[in-house]
């Protein structure tokens, strides 16, 4: 088996574990103020977070740098429309709002997280 538990850098892990909670439903498994992983309904990791500076990983060392260079985060949901209620009840603002995508014909919309890092959240599928 493989399986990736992804782990992005950011500037208040407390704060970004709340919001990922508030938008995705998600629960906190493990972690303080320099590390959090955040778990789906079905307890599958879902995303890490990980305090800039902390742990001396070369990747995560500089926070003045602009996060997410080369990365999206591509979330797929079962519920679509609750995600992006969420993401409006907290007043957070959208880069794209739900359209269809050209490409995969899925429906998604797109929005930064506090630290910056890209989101796409999609209508749940899998990949033919």
């Amino acid at each position: 088996m493989i399986k990736i538990d992804p782990i992005i850098a950011v500037k208040d892990v407390n704060a970004s574990a709340e919001w990922y909670q508030t938008i995705f439903g998600c629960h906190r498994a493990h972690g303080g103020d320099e590390f959090a992983v955040l778990k789906s309904g079905n307890n599958e990791v879902l995303l890490c977070l990980h305090k800039w500076g902390e742990h001396e990983h070369p990747t995560m060392l500089n926070r003045n740098i602009t996060p997410g260079n080369g990365l999206i985060l591509y979330f797929k949901v079962d519920n679509l429309q609750k995600v992006r209620q969420n993401a409006e009840a907290l007043g957070h603002p959208v880069e794209a709002d739900i359209h269809q995508n050209p490409n995969s014909m899925k429906m998604q919309f797109s929005l930064r997280d506090p630290d910056g890092y890209y989101l796409i959240i999609t209508e749940y599928h899998d990949y033919a």
